[in-house]
């Protein structure tokens, strides 16, 4: 395993040979060059996606933990890497980037990149805050022709492309609520996103100044490093992790806004392990189009897994939220005594979320999850976890695009 002081040593000379010509339209079957910044756990996942996709390369990988690094360069034996993201973006070569970081940083990676020209596919949930969303909007809108896909894979998947065409059927009626679940079960000894602290995580691998960057400082900490997700300075919890999810999916199928109004409640009540965000959380969305979506979530017991169910007078639309479950319809006898149940049938490849990326790079289309929806579920995120800290429900202002 190599420091931080010789992997410095070992990267100059690839700097120096960084490509400096301009990045230029690609073509429908053009190689697609691409960068990572965070090729950690997800982002290896990432990684591995777009290298199954057609023409691409992974030509740069960019962390702030030089073990990451060498485990990137197992993916793309190809592929400079760097400490410092920014000279990853200096290559004009590149045409796209990937950001896995953790949400923190998502901001300020994401903005670096679209100004340095690059294409994005930004992991969820796309922004910390409220004023991060805004600001990366502001980066996508100046940065003209640029492609943005967030990470919200559900609005790829088969099942989503199905809600659609059962909501163009017109057997609903009026939808007034959407129930959610998520829950998951750990023995009793693996507590919930738990991550081992290697020998190795150290202040002298590990640029610590990188990985906080705007958040309030700290000493060094190699389990705030790794467990970051229990942590609110870096981390939404759950409900940056899975809600984000299933709230795309419907905001994108119904065109959902942001809540007027977000109540959470919940606590910590299993994993005692100095973590922040809760494990059992209930969260209520009072949305403007007159419905309620509520979203509740525990990691102490399965059995309810991972579901939605859309509920209107004519009839229930149920998601299992798992890519090789078909999405179904049930009519609502009393108002549709003749209706029949449908089942859906399109199948997902694990990589659509990604070739629709790299498929809207080469076309100019707009991607499966464009960054207007992804403000829109970021900041319903921050409202439910905002909510949760403050103990109060929150209210947002449409007219100035705040929490009241």
């Amino acid at each position: 395993m190599h420091s931080r002081r010789s992997f410095m040593e070992s990267i100059a000379a690839g700097l120096a040979g960084t490509a400096l010509s301009s990045s230029q339209a690609l073509g429908a079957n053009e190689r697609i060059r691409i960068g990572i910044i965070g090729p950690g756990a997800r982002g290896k996942e990432l990684m591995k996606l777009a290298l199954a996709c057609p023409n691409t390369e992974i030509v740069g990988a960019a962390d702030v933990y030089t073990r990451r690094l060498e485990e990137a360069k197992r993916i793309a034996p190809g592929a400079k890497t760097y400490l410092d993201y920014r000279h990853l973006l200096e290559d004009k070569s590149i045409d796209a980037v990937l950001i896995a970081t953790p949400q923190h940083l998502h901001c300020e990676h994401f903005v670096a990149a679209l100004d340095a020209g690059k294409h994005v596919y930004q992991e969820k949930t796309m922004a910390f805050t409220v004023e991060h969303a805004k600001r990366m909007r502001s980066a996508y809108q100046r940065a003209g022709k640029r492609t943005v896909q967030i990470g919200h894979q559900g609005c790829s998947m088969g099942q989503t492309a199905d809600a659609v065409d059962f909501m163009a059927a017109g057997g609903m009626g009026k939808i007034t609520t959407i129930h959610a679940h998520m829950y998951r079960n750990t023995p009793h000894d693996k507590p919930q996103w738990t991550r081992a602290i290697l020998p190795d995580m150290t202040a002298e691998n590990i640029i610590w100044k990188s990985f906080l960057g705007e958040a309030p400082p700290h000493e060094f900490d190699a389990n705030r490093y790794i467990n970051w997700r229990f942590f609110w300075d870096y981390s939404g919890g759950n409900f940056y992790e899975n809600m984000c999810h299933q709230l795309a999916i419907w905001y994108k199928v119904l065109d959902l806004k942001i809540p007027s109004a977000v109540t959470t409640v919940g606590g910590i009540y299993l994993w005692k392990d100095g973590r922040e965000v809760p494990d059992t959380m209930s969260v209520n969305m009072q949305h403007p189009e007159e419905l309620l979506f509520t979203w509740d979530s525990g990691f102490g017991n399965s059995a309810l897994g991972i579901t939605e169910h859309v509920l209107g007078t004519d009839g229930t639309i149920i998601n299992g939220s798992e890519m090789d479950e078909a999405i179904r319809y049930e009519p609502q006898k009393v108002n549709r005594p003749n209706g029949a149940a449908i089942v859906g049938r399109r199948t997902t490849p694990e990589t659509a979320h990604m070739q629709n990326f790299l498929d809207c790079i080469r076309s100019g289309r707009q991607p499966n999850c464009p960054v207007e929806l992804g403000y829109r579920v970021a900041i319903a995120t921050r409202m439910s976890v905002d909510s949760y800290r403050q103990g109060r429900t929150l209210h947002w202002d449409a007219a100035k695009e705040e929490v009241a």
